[in-house]
């Protein structure tokens, strides 16, 4: 199904170079995109491709626009966040082609008749929905998921297939869980005796605000007396373990992998590269962005970028700068002794007699 450039700009917003009537059926990548396509350009880096796609139309700012425009024939839209209109009209063209979800409530699925489940529900095959659960309008629950007693899903949520939302949870409305997640299983809390682990027991639960989206795979451990908090808008990638007692501020971000330790308080609007980690306990303010791989050992009360991993070498080349490290206690010494060598020296001469 296609669509005309006009009537996506006038649904948009944008300002629309060239023919208005050109019909494109969907979004594709510089590379890949031809006349029945718009792509768009959203880091400079990429100029000298945007200008040879065979795109029928390309979304971009109004600065690469300038470069651009003596090169690229095709009609153009230009945006001040061109990344972020991408993601706005590949949500319309996911639309055209969407299938109606289910509706009703699948014979296979366990509910218990102490559940609420509202009527709009789509519940998928071999779904269990325990005591005291409640399942508000429009959402859908994928085949296989499991809802523990008095859980709380609301409007507008998606579980997909194989989801585990444990005793006690809540999300908010038009969230997104992914296959394989487990939300409020037991955090990691013991307590050592005389050589042996003693199992805390973990009473508290996990409160999701709305429009959070929950990666494929990623866990995230109920508290062990308060609850474990992800606020609005927060986005986790796969693969990603949240500590119990956590708070995750509204539209913090995190990438594949990231990794935070038990009762670390990330601020809003922060952002996390993958395979990133932080240790817990720690308090990280808003707006704080951490490299992917990154260890945050220590809390962070300034916003800004942060880096905490040594640059990729040769291994050898590694050996050699990981000796002069290990080392650095000693230069310190060394080079101290010679300032208060060269300093004694130096007053030494100042009160030689002059002739």
């Amino acid at each position: 199904m296609s669509t005309r450039l006009g009537e996506l700009v006038e649904r948009l917003g944008g300002r629309l170079i060239g023919n208005a009537d050109i019909e494109v059926v969907g979004i594709a990548p510089l590379s890949d995109a031809d006349a029945s396509h718009i792509t768009f350009l959203s880091n400079p880096k990429f100029r000298t491709q945007a200008a040879q796609t065979r795109a029928a139309a390309l979304i971009l700012s109004a600065a690469d626009d300038e470069v651009v425009d003596a090169t690229y024939s095709g009609a153009r839209i230009v945006v001040s966040n061109p990344y972020a209109y991408f993601a706005h009209a590949a949500q319309f063209f996911a639309a055209l082609t969407a299938r109606a979800a289910p509706t009703g409530i699948h014979p296979t699925a366990a509910v218990d008749s102490q559940a609420q489940v509202a009527a709009s529900a789509s519940v998928g095959s071999h779904v269990t929905i325990e005591a005291g659960a409640i399942v508000e309008d429009d959402c859908v629950i994928g085949a296989g998921s499991f809802i523990g007693a008095d859980a709380r899903v609301g409007s507008g949520t998606r579980f997909h297939p194989r989801v585990t939302f444990l005793a006690g949870c809540k999300i908010g409305k038009r969230g997104i869980i992914h296959s394989g997640a487990v939300i409020g299983a037991d955090g990691f809390g013991f307590a050592n005796e005389g050589g042996v682990w003693i199992k805390i027991p973990q009473t508290g639960a996990v409160k999701i605000g709305d429009d959070v989206e929950i990666g494929a795979n990623t866990s995230i451990d109920r508290g062990a007396l308060a609850d474990t908090v992800i606020d609005d808008g927060v986005k986790l990638d796969n693969q990603i373990q949240i500590g119990h007692n956590c708070h995750i501020g509204a539209h913090t971000a995190m990438a594949g992998c990231v990794g935070v330790a038990g009762s670390a308080i990330i601020g809003k609007h922060c952002t996390f590269g993958g395979a990133a980690m932080v240790l817990g306990h720690l308090t990280i303010a808003d707006n704080v962005h951490i490299s992917s791989g990154s260890m945050v050992s220590r809390s962070i009360h300034e916003k800004g970028q942060y880096t905490g991993f040594y640059p990729l070498a040769k291994n050898a080349d590694w050996e050699k700068s990981a000796v002069i490290v290990r080392n650095l206690p000693a230069m310190r010494e060394k080079i101290r002794t010679l300032e208060k060598t060269i300093k004694s020296l130096g007053d030494n001469e100042s009160e030689e007699p002059h002739e």
